[in-house]
């Protein structure tokens, strides 16, 4: 299935969205709850994973920048079907695009998206002729960017580091929804007055004034809310502002995410999704806790990020598991509704997962 044919007009989306939530809500049940097991597929196509592993890809808990080049060269190739590296990336972008890779880095450099993998990405785009200055690793916060090291690649390599709340908001593109929000500094309606102000959340302008492609590089780390700090999570979230409506609200993160991630200006600009998960952090959310992390030695690639999401979700169980931890019940709801948005697929036996060792 190509990524195009994953997703229906905005229409259609709103529609499907507005009875997704009839669905869970008019029928006397918990906001979001199902009275049967929920279906979402609209084709028979399988989302397709790639899962490259190098068992010597880190040390203790540190990447091994030799081993995580080869293992990003072996995963594009083979997701893309291209014989080089070169034909994998230009299947992808061209060399005037404007690339932005976008990191998940409030943990820190050891549990979030680690500096290390975006280096090897960065360098391998260089590499096929993109340049550097036309790449830009970002995230919202220039404090999380800069605390988990990612300004150092700035000298390393001559790309650039922004941060999507600091280059302020497109007044054109938002999310909207009746929903009012608390209103913090930054937010582009912030101590404005009226009706309907608080209601919609702003696109950075990052994203919509600069980037034409988007590569999602997130770790493999739970979210207490949303199950996984993934693909739909990272993206939606790092992307706009007003979002403490919806954070801390597993309800209502189930519903603003796939909707968010769904509009044009981030939809139609991601090229690709990535894994990082080279170590898997199972408990702790967007705090660092390496003592209850394992290694994986892994990087996952997809052009569906439900199915990646669902993966991760699927494995942070089974380290849970392992390690006698407590059980918790996933926001499976976000990645059905992500489903219903034709975002991705969310139904694991739909996945076909090709692992590289």
């Amino acid at each position: 299935m190509s990524r195009n044919a994953l997703r229906t007009g905005p229409n259609l989306r709103r529609w499907l969205a507005v009875a997704a939530l009839c669905l869970g809500c008019g029928l006397g049940l918990p906001f979001g709850a199902r009275a049967t097991p929920f279906s979402t597929s609209r084709s028979d196509a399988p989302a397709r994973v790639v899962i490259v592993e190098d068992a010597a890809a880190t040390e203790i808990f540190r990447p091994r920048p030799d081993r995580i080049a080869p293992m990003l060269q072996r995963g594009l190739t083979n997701l893309t079907g291209k014989a080089t590296i070169q034909e994998a990336w230009l299947s992808l972008i061209s060399t005037q695009d404007v690339v932005g890779i976008k990191v998940y880095s409030k943990p820190g450099p050891n549990s979030g998206t680690r500096p290390a993998v975006a280096a090897a990405l960065a360098a391998s785009l260089i590499a096929v002729g993109l340049p550097a200055s036309n790449i830009i690793v970002w995230d919202k916060s220039e404090s999380d960017l800069r605390r988990a090291g990612f300004h150092e690649l700035i000298g390393e390599l001559g790309i650039r580091v922004a941060a999507s709340a600091a280059a302020g908001y497109d007044s054109t593109n938002y999310y909207d929804t009746p929903l009012l929000g608390n209103l913090v500094f930054g937010d582009f309606e912030f101590e404005r007055r009226g009706e309907g102000v608080g209601r919609k959340s702003f696109v950075s302008r990052l994203v919509t004034g600069e980037l034409t492609k988007i590569i999602n590089l997130n770790p493999l780390l739970n979210h207490n809310e949303a199950a996984v700090c993934g693909s739909l999570v990272s993206l939606s979230l790092g992307s706009v502002d007003n979002t403490l409506r919806f954070e801390g609200d597993p309800r209502r993160l189930a519903v603003a995410v796939p909707e968010i991630y769904a509009l044009p200006a981030l939809y139609d600009r991601v090229v690709l999704n990535i894994v990082d998960a080279l170590i898997c952090q199972y408990e702790g959310g967007q705090r660092g806790l390496l003592h209850y992390s394992t290694t994986l030695n892994q990087l996952r690639f997809s052009f569906d990020p439900v199915a990646l999401d669902m993966l991760s979700i699927k494995e942070l169980d089974r380290q849970r598991r392992l390690a006698r931890a407590p059980n918790v019940r996933p926001n499976l709801e976000l990645y059905r509704n992500a489903a219903l948005l034709e975002l991705g697929v969310s139904e694991l036996p739909r996945m076909q997962i090709e692992t590289l060792r």
